[in-house]
């Protein structure tokens, strides 16, 4: 069977939904969508606004008090939110990453080893039993190892250690000044070895949500190697099932998932920062047009609020002191500006008072536009 571009577009779209918002609580929504980049605490926030009718910020305040939804260091060591049920799978899938990644230079320049490690994350879950403050994990750092080893041992174990992001009442749950809690389910890892049966639960939980994927899009969404990908979609068997996509790509789905027909519409949204549509393949031209992914990525990997319009990149949006103000990157349709008009009156609606304007600190990324090439509108 084979699979086209603007198919594979639309496929991503339903499996995140983004071509129609359902009406699901905040839990249904997380597992649908997987997981959600979450280096700004507003993120989450907008991108279920994107994906669910009836959302409101007060129910995913809730889901993160009562941890049914969670915050941690995951897929491409950086911050996701994630259902609870899937943390201790995803957690364990990335057991070799995070053991290369955050037991290395800067945990062996303080003068520990990864055996170390193993004894001291036993120790540090036990002294995040109930939610403490970075001041607070690096001060126990300090007492267990000394002034000298703290910098480079709280780097690693930070990350490396299975925590949650604990909430903190900030305006959207979680400041930048995180605190963190011991994982509540899970075995405490250690070693360098994968689990195997691990990332395949991954996989299959990423090609759900994501789907249809290479194992190069596998290996990008997760930061595994591609060996293990590859060696665990071909263990999965008549569980998932080949495509050739374009350009003979072969790329992997579950059997009966979601592929609605290339001419299905697509509305506009006005996306949030990392959304994790945009950066869950190896291919990212699925949802973003080649030629703007300089101006949507930026070298130092900040991804800027997006507009979707018909299923692609065609603009960025801020928030401004009298609404959004929306840059397109090609000419719109009067229709489609009337139709994203209504989504940022929505938008402004749902921050609300929350915060005076979210992503204010990533405004300097504007003057790089070329303005001849872009309109601007404050809607």
């Amino acid at each position: 069977m084979t699979i086209t571009a603007r198919e594979l577009n639309r496929a991503t779209l339903s499996r995140q939904l983004l071509l129609e918002r359902e009406p699901l609580t905040v839990q249904e929504g997380m597992r649908r969508v997987v997981a959600l980049q979450a280096q700004q605490p507003v993120s989450p926030y907008l991108a279920l606004w994107n994906r669910l009718t009836g959302f409101t910020a007060a129910d995913l305040d809730a889901a993160f008090t009562a941890r049914s939804l969670v915050k941690a260091t995951l897929m491409r060591i950086t911050l996701h939110v994630v259902h609870a049920d899937d943390y201790p799978a995803f957690r364990a899938a990335m057991q070799p990453t995070l053991y290369a990644s955050r037991l290395g230079f800067r945990f062996a320049a303080s003068g520990l080893t990864p055996a170390d490690a193993d004894e001291l994350v036993a120790e540090l879950l036990g002294f995040a039993d109930r939610p403490r403050t970075s001041t607070q994990m690096q001060a126990w750092v300090e007492e267990r190892l000394g002034a000298e080893q703290k910098e480079g041992a709280w780097w690693g174990l930070k990350a490396y250690a299975p925590l949650h992001h604990a909430p903190t009442e900030a305006p959207w749950s979680f400041g930048l000044r995180p605190s963190f809690v011991a994982a509540r389910k899970g075995p405490v890892p250690t070693g360098r070895a994968g689990d195997p049966q691990a990332l395949r639960t991954l996989i299959l939980r990423y090609l759900a949500g994501f789907g249809p994927a290479s194992v190069a899009d596998v290996a990008q969404f997760a930061m595994v190697q591609r060996a293990p990908v590859r060696a665990a979609l071909l263990a999965l068997g008549d569980t998932v099932e080949r495509l050739q996509g374009p350009e003979g790509v072969v790329l992997f789905d579950l059997p009966g998932a979601a592929r609605p027909p290339a001419e299905t519409p697509a509305p506009a949204r006005l996306m949030a920062m990392w959304d994790s549509t945009l950066l869950a393949y190896a291919d990212r031209s699925r949802v973003i047009p080649p030629a703007y992914r300089p101006w949507v990525i930026r070298r130092n990997g900040d991804v800027l609020p997006t507009l979707l319009v018909d299923g692609q990149v065609a603009g960025v949006w801020r928030q401004q002191k009298d609404g959004i103000e929306v840059t397109a990157f090609h000419p719109l349709a009067p229709a489609t500006w009337d139709e994203i008009a209504d989504e940022a009156q929505s938008l402004t609606a749902f921050i609300g008072d929350r915060e005076p304007a979210v992503y204010s600190r990533f405004h300097h990324w504007w003057a790089k536009f070329p303005e001849a090439e872009t309109e601007v509108r404050m809607l």
